[in-house]
């Protein structure tokens, strides 16, 4: 049993080693180990604060994606809307300048045949009374065969002239 309880002088020993022992660690292991300890405990709070952080930025970020959707929504309806009016009238302005445009060619065109009308008319006209020259020509010279008819028909007409 001599074994099983130690002697006064081996326990002072084993004391005064695990003193300097503690002392030892405590003076240089448990500073770094604690200072250790505690940085990554920092470094572990500012990650979760900083994801924290970086979860609130997203949120605020996707509110601001939906509302930039919204806007760009809604003003691609107001351009679709522009672009709808500005082509009716564009449409419209097109037919009405080519109603104008096909009622000034109508007009033009009644004016032109009203001239070819006239010209043709005044033509018609012209060759009538060439004709009726003609034939009056041909009827006065075979009537007027005769220097003695002649004659006479110069003094008829003379005499007209003079009552007229």
């Amino acid at each position: 049993m001599e074994l099983l309880t130690p002697e006064l002088g081996l326990f002072v020993w084993t004391l005064t080693a695990f003193i300097i022992v503690f002392l030892i660690l405590k003076k240089f292991a448990w500073k770094p180990i604690l200072s250790s300890l505690n940085d990554r405990e920092k470094g572990i709070a500012d990650s979760i604060a900083s994801a924290e952080r970086v979860k609130a930025e997203m949120a605020t970020m996707q509110a601001e994606n939906q509302k930039i959707m919204v806007e760009a929504r809604e003003e691609r309806t107001q351009m679709l809307k522009e672009a709808k009016e500005l082509k009716e009238k564009i449409v419209n302005e097109a037919k009405d300048q080519a109603k104008a445009e096909a009622s000034k060619i109508i007009s033009d065109a009644r004016v032109q045949i009203d001239h070819l009308k006239m010209a043709a008319m005044t033509e018609v006209k012209n060759e009538v009374a060439a004709l009726a020259l003609q034939v009056a020509e041909k009827v006065l010279r075979k009537n007027l065969a005769t220097d003695a008819d002649q004659s006479n028909y110069a003094k008829m007409l003379a005499e007209e002239v003079q009552l007229n």
